[in-house]
């Protein structure tokens, strides 16, 4: 049997489609057995009346690993 573990990150980039993969990619860096990240909200961070960078809240599911049998 298999268990599962949501985690809230926030992620940021030049398009909402880097913003998503950088989530991934840093909570790839402490977490494994990622599956799926589903995305909760977007904000469009702005500067001077232009549009600096994406913000995306995220929820990262991956696999718990179990020492049972």
């Amino acid at each position: 049997m298999s268990i599962a573990k949501v985690v809230e990150i926030i992620g940021e980039g030049k398009s909402i489609e880097d913003a998503v993969e950088n989530a991934v990619k840093e909570t790839g860096e402490t977490v494994r057995n990622i599956r799926a990240v589903w995305v909760e909200g977007i904000q469009a961070m702005v500067k001077d009346g232009k549009l600096k960078a994406y913000r995306v809240n995220t929820k990262v599911t991956f696999v718990v690993d179990s020492d049972r049998d």
